[in-house]
């Protein structure tokens, strides 16, 4: 198929795989499925909001590109004529210095990414240009813990991951995503357990290693992700205001560790948020500081149920 043909469509080799969501669990997904050699497109916001910036796809959104164990993912900017915000700083509705409004993309440009042994990201909420792409495979990976539009027509092929999603109705499989004997499972009827709130034990540590915003406002971070904290230790300062963030005065509210660990996910410098949004993450095993830049055992054990969904589309077989 060539790539001047009218429908704009990118060349198919091997399968064309859109994965709505690049954060920390979308970005093993894509990292397993680029890695197994198929063509992967990610989809993001224009404000993300990973902790887990380090191994996010996401943060292309910002600095134009992000690698992840060996696999970089690369912003596609959009057509000439999209609108740009010139004013770019760090707070709420923050955007990339080429900020994309338009929902419009040159297939040559993401042709061009995929040719490159790289993954395009392109800032698509909407998931608008999946009918311009019109890919095999849809992957919802946002964990919105609802659904956010994907629809079982998107493609032959549509994935839901985690609760949201019911099987057979606005998509094809659900993949389970709750920590525990079912995690991964590959749902062909229903629904991934509902989301409980609490996040998944890890040594013991469940509520308490997730922080939350204790205030609205705009985080100044105090320390950086690997870094190893006891508990009470200050990690970050929330600003009530632009005003403030900027000129670092004395009005602050203290984000302090909750348990002694290391700091494994952070947001991100600037980033503007309400309170009680999740900001950090801390991992009560001191020892494993090398968990904070590697692909996590869930998001691998998710990746891999996602693989063989996608290999048994690929060679025939029918699992639902």
């Amino acid at each position: 198929m060539s790539m001047n043909q009218s429908n704009n469509q990118i060349i198919k080799k091997n399968l064309l795989i859109i994965c709505r969501g690049a954060g920390d669990l979308a970005t093993g997904i894509i990292h397993r499925l680029h890695r197994a050699g198929h063509r992967v497109i990610a989809l993001e916001t224009d404000y993300p909001a990973a902790i887990r910036r380090q191994v996010s796809f996401c943060e292309a959104v910002y600095d134009e590109s992000a690698a992840v164990e060996g696999v970089t993912a690369r912003l596609v900017p959009a057509l000439a004529d999209a609108e740009t915000d010139t004013e770019t700083y760090s707070g709420i509705n923050d955007t990339p210095a080429a900020h994309i409004a338009s929902e419009k993309w040159d297939s040559s440009a993401i042709e061009a990414v995929l040719e490159a042994g790289e993954v395009p990201l392109l800032i698509d909420p909407k998931g608008e240009s999946i009918a311009l792409l019109k890919p095999d495979i849809v992957i919802d990976a946002i964990i919105a813990k609802k659904n956010l539009g994907t629809t079982i027509n998107m493609a032959p092929l549509v994935i839901g991951v985690g609760p949201g999603f019911t099987a057979g109705q606005d998509v094809h499989l659900v993949i389970e995503s709750m920590r525990g004997h079912n995690l991964a499972r590959i749902i062909t009827d229903g629904m991934a357990q509902p989301n409980t709130g609490v996040p998944g034990n890890i040594a013991g540590f469940t509520s308490e290693r997730v922080i939350h915003a204790p205030a609205a406002g705009y985080i100044h971070d105090i320390r950086k992700i690997g870094d190893i904290v006891q508990k009470g230790d200050e990690i970050a300062r929330i600003y009530p205001d632009k005003e403030s963030y900027d000129n670092a005065l004395s009005e602050y509210v203290p984000v302090n560790a909750t348990i002694t660990g290391i700091i494994r996910g952070l947001i991100r410098e600037g980033y503007y948020f309400r309170e009680g949004f999740k900001i950090a993450d801390i991992d009560p095993r001191e020892s494993e500081q090398t968990h904070c830049c590697t692909i996590s055992d869930k998001a691998r054990s998710i990746a891999g149920s996602v693989l063989e969904a996608v290999s048994a589309f690929e060679h025939g077989v029918k699992i639902y």
